[in-house]
């Protein structure tokens, strides 16, 4: 399989030979499971104090019955206050919460190596299917082949004055430009620190460090990743894969690198 290759300006260099891992089969219900399982990952541990909501002075009646009210616990106290409220138990105003959350639940998720393998190897091979990259909301504009190479150039790219005027000369800033009208949230999304939701446009793969990621870092819905530590997360955004995805040339030599073993389970 073979893509064409751009310079920084937009002009075709040739044509590359694209690592076999591209022609990995596609499967879109391993890579939602590997979504998953990798999605746990982030999850952090949440619980209540033993004691929360029953550290109050209250008490039931003793012996609970006969004495013309309620049997559930009311709040001590000398007068005015809370007094004669109920109070300690689930069910009651400040009262303790029925079946709280445990901090020893179990939430990391575990899947097998195999099956982490082939859905990195097919959600790879989706950066390649137009019409599933079309389909999930990018704006490609005249681009038909995919995925786009560009040189080791973009690599020292450092400004994002540079960087959008790269992307302009490749067609590919409406995808861009699709995200910046999206409004704030309202809500109780707000109130807990997750006001603005953003979404997912082109991803850059590199082969190692490099100043792009600084330069991508104002613009809407663009990230750059090193190809060793290429996730299932990357490409495949809420489990559903085809990213509008663009690998330098160096990357390309980093994903050849995955052994024949690897590639036989990809296969």
């Amino acid at each position: 399989m073979k893509a064409p290759m751009y310079s920084l300006d937009g002009s075709k260099l040739g044509d590359v030979e694209l690592p076999r891992v591209f022609e990995t089969d596609t499967r879109s219900d391993v890579i939602h499971k590997v979504y998953v399982n990798l999605d746990s990952h982030r999850f952090q541990p949440q619980g209540r104090h033993p004691t929360a909501g029953m550290d109050v002075v209250a008490r039931s009646n003793d012996p609970p019955t006969g004495r013309g009210v309620s049997r559930i616990a009311k709040m001590l106290g000398g007068g005015g206050g809370r007094q004669g409220q109920a109070g300690g138990v689930a069910s009651v105003r400040g009262g303790r919460q029925a079946h709280p959350p445990r901090s020893n639940k179990v939430i990391w998720k575990r899947i097998n190596k195999k099956e982490k393998l082939l859905a990195l190897c097919s959600a790879i091979a989706y950066t390649t299917r137009t019409d599933a990259i079309r389909q999930r909301g990018h704006k490609t504009g005249s681009q038909e082949i995919f995925p786009i190479i560009l040189n080791n150039d973009i690599e020292h790219v450092d400004t994002t004055k540079r960087l959008v005027d790269i992307i302009e000369r490749l067609g590919l800033f409406e995808d861009v430009e699709r995200l910046r009208p999206r409004r704030s949230r309202t809500g109780k999304s707000a109130l807990r620190g997750r006001g603005k939701k953003v979404g997912k446009s082109i991803l850059f793969v590199v082969s190692g460090n490099t100043p792009l990621k600084n330069a991508a870092g104002s613009l809407p819905g663009i990230d750059v990743v090193q190809a060793k530590n290429l996730s299932v997360l990357d490409l495949a955004p809420g489990s559903n894969p085809a990213r509008l995805t663009i690998y330098s040339e160096g990357a390309l030599e980093e994903l050849a690198k995955l052994s024949c073993k690897q590639l036989e389970v990809a296969q």
